[in-house]
């Protein structure tokens, strides 16, 4: 009783606490804003890439060393290391006022520890893993001397020619959502100013991921329902996460710049949201509104920037230049400057920069914290729960370790730096096991040949012959293809996303040997592969798992990790199916059978399904769902039903199953989905074991964005379904939400 007394004085006090440190730091940060002068809260604004510092030096060098001492800078990014950010900070603190830096940084999968790109990460529907994965990155990073990451990254994508959808968490707002708070918690740890902690970036605020077909920083058009139903959503989640600073994005929204964007920033973000935090610019996007003709010139940029909402510029150099002017001309209230100028500072002392402005930069923690083998364990764990096995024909897999042969062959096969991925910080510090390593490593008495057959492209093909001979002399052959860790991500957009060169020609002289093969495939997005989707074996998808990942996807070929993967995001069988998800809009001619689309909203030269669809992912155990129970027919908007159903593990190995949760309103004032995943849950069984799961439908669930924008359930029938994927339903039901009264 004692305890339970504690503990709930405890819970009353810490909102209190925390209360009273805010107003401390809100005192701390008006009290110094007195002091400032208005250049000198501009250079709070100002943010610059520290690249030069770290390499070559240049002749404008002597100028940013100057700007820093005059305290006409108010952040860093690409500046990494104790020893740099020690020796820049110390030029900071020359300054009049003595205000530190913020240093930021692209900490997207891992600083030193390489993890799955976000995209592969996501497939694990592993929200503990997840977020264990930001948070060592987090600590990694806190411990060279950086203070803020711009992750993460929840920009919704269903369009797999645009390279940045390796950054995000695919094509869901329910599964975006919750890896957006995981992601901010695993960031942020358990309170901003630790020194296992980094301040996170919600990116890229908004709707970037639905870039015109699929185009780096193309334009975005929109309705407003879709946008509050689809693409906020994970934004709020982060928001509510206590995300520190938000990123605007390069993208026009119904033809704003999202940088210059009221809307987004004033009305919603910082309106209606309540966001406390500071948001901070793309790189140069402040100048682009000159491109895009939005702005005239890079002085009204600056201007329309700050006034809607854009608090720190990096790397346009328009507030720097422009700003104090526009300020003292009225163009720019000094209310305005102030706000933003406050909450960049307040994030200064939350982060307990002006007691001890290199806390974050200890030498003996840098090296400790880089050296901790725990981090490369989790990051074994991680990518062997991202990998999805997408097919497994005739129980290929997993490979035996007796004494049979397997030829490892592919462009990919012994790559390393192809494993980690696009932002990589410090990988190159770190080893990385190939495939080719992690198999032989875990091959036990099987005898592992090699034969590379092209360039990692795969432009030519002189050594396919060596390849045939190999496969022709082992039993099983495991071919590694895909992308290139520089053909995904930023300015990485792609018309054909088929594997390049002459992989899958490579495929097809494999297999006319009559040999098994099993493929495994690198990538940052999904691609296109029909001929080895067809005629494969066994196919793993493998991201880039990071430094890992030969490890781990060794681990899964021979059985050593059951695969419990779901695909975050639908792969097409074209490009020209794109953009597509698993939940499309119904029309008034939908396809009911695919060998009947006359007349129907079908194309007539392919099969309309995807290859693979949202949620699909295989085991080597299977998984019998039965005796689903619904607690009620009917509800009222204030009651809860319970949906529950058996789950049974009916194979012979243990194995992990990711049940989804699916919905559909029948009937509402706006047109809705097919599918809607509303729940989903990761559950372990052995063999022969079962288990009762269960869900809880409310009214939040059911509920959506109308042509209003008002959010809210209306009543009618709900179809419910329950499933091992967005296209393998098992077990349905409904539920009818009764009117309010």
């Amino acid at each position: 009783m004692k305890k339970t007394t504690l503990a709930l004085a405890a819970a009353l006090l810490l909102p209190l606490m925390a209360h009273a440190q805010d107003a401390q730091i809100e005192r701390k940060v008006a009290a110094l804003m007195k002091q400032m002068t208005v250049a000198e809260k501009v250079g709070q604004l100002h943010q610059i890439s520290g690249r030069l510092f770290t390499g070559p030096t240049s002749s404008d060098y002597a100028a940013k060393l100057a700007d820093i001492r005059l305290g006409k800078v108010g952040s860093m990014l690409n500046i990494k290391g104790v020893a740099d950010t020690r020796e820049i900070q110390a030029l900071a603190l020359q300054s009049r006022l003595h205000i530190p830096l913020l240093f930021g940084q692209d900490v997207i999968h891992g600083y030193h520890t390489v993890f799955p790109v976000p995209l592969g990460e996501s497939a694990s529907w592993d929200m503990e893993a997840i977020e264990q994965s930001a948070h060592i990155a987090a600590r990694e990073a806190a411990a060279a001397g950086i203070h803020w990451t711009f992750a993460p990254m929840v920009d919704i994508a269903r369009d797999p020619r645009w390279g940045r959808v390796m950054e995000g968490a695919g094509e869901d707002t329910f599964l975006g959502s919750a890896i957006a708070r995981a992601r901010v918690h695993g960031f942020q740890g358990k309170q901003l100013g630790a020194t296992d902690s980094v301040m996170a970036t919600a990116k890229h605020f908004a709707a970037y991921g639905a870039a015109v077909a699929g185009r780096d920083y193309n334009a975005v058009d929109m309705s407003n329902q879709q946008l509050f139903e689809v693409y906020l959503p994970p934004f709020k989640a982060a928001l509510d996460a206590g995300a520190a600073t938000f990123m605007n994005s390069f993208n026009t929204l119904n033809g704003i710049p999202a940088t210059g964007n009221v809307f987004l920033q004033r009305d919603i973000l910082k309106g209606s949201w309540n966001f406390k935090g500071f948001v901070v610019s793309d790189w140069g996007s402040v100048r682009e509104m000159v491109p895009h003709g939005y702005a005239a010139d890079l002085a009204d940029a600056s201007v329309k920037a700050i006034n809607a909402g854009s608090d720190m510029d990096m790397e346009s150099y328009a507030h720097i230049k422009h700003l104090e002017d526009a300020v003292k001309s009225g163009k720019v209230k000094m209310k305005t400057l102030d706000d933003a100028v406050s909450r960049i500072l307040y994030k200064k002392f939350e982060l307990g920069l002006f007691d001890d402005p290199y806390r974050y930069s200890v030498a003996e923690r840098e090296k400790a914290v880089l050296a901790d083998p725990s981090h490369r364990a989790a990051a074994l764990d991680v990518a062997q729960k991202s990998l999805v096995l997408l097919k497994n024909a005739a129980k290929t897999l997993p490979l035996s370790r007796t004494a049979q042969k397997i030829a490892v062959i592919g462009p990919l096969a012994d790559a390393k730096r192809d494993l980690e991925g696009g932002w990589v910080v410090e990988g190159d510090r770190a080893p990385v096991v190939s495939i080719l390593e992690g198999i032989r490593s875990h091959a036990g008495k099987a005898e592992v040949s090699y034969a590379q057959a092209c360039d990692n492209r795969c432009t030519g093909t002189d050594g396919f012959a060596d390849a045939v001979a190999a496969a022709v002399r082992a039993d099983v052959v495991v071919l590694v293809v895909g992308e290139t860790w520089d053909l995904s991500g930023e300015a990485k957009s792609r018309t054909d996303i088929t594997l390049p060169g002459h992989q899958e020609q490579l495929f097809a002289a494999l297999k006319a040997t009559g040999k098994p093969v099993v493929v495994v495939m690198l990538a940052g997005r999904p691609l296109v592969f029909n001929t080895i989707a067809g005629q494969a074996d066994a196919i793993v998808y493998a991201w880039f798992p990071g430094s890992e990942g030969g490890n781990a996807v060794a681990n899964v070929l021979f059985g050593d990790y059951n695969p419990s993967g779901k695909l975050p995001i639908t792969f097409p069988r074209s490009v020209g199916q794109i953009p597509l998800s698993y939940a499309q809009y119904s029309t008034g001619r939908p396809v009911t059978d695919e060998k009947n689309v006359v007349y129907k909203s079908a194309y007539i030269d392919s099969v309309n399904t995807p290859r693979y669809a949202f949620g699909h992912g295989l085991s080597y155990t299977d998984f019998k769902y039965s005796g689903l129970t619904i607690s009620s027919k009917a509800m009222s908007p204030s009651q809860q039903v319970t949906l529950s159903f058996d789950l049974a593990n009916t194979g012979k190995a243990a194995g992990t199953e990711i049940v989804q949760l699916y919905l559909r309103d029948l009937v509402a004032s706006v047109v809705r989905p097919v599918k809607e995943l509303k729940g989903f849950q990761k559950i372990h069984l052995l063999p022969g074991e079962q288990r009762r799961v269960s869900f809880t439908i409310d009214r939040e669930l059911l509920s959506f964005f109308n042509n209003q924008l008002v959010w809210g359930a209306e009543a009618g029938d709900f179809k419910l379904m329950v499933g091992s994927a967005s296209d393998d339903i098992r077990l349905e039901g409904a539920v009818t939400l009764l009117p309010s009264k």
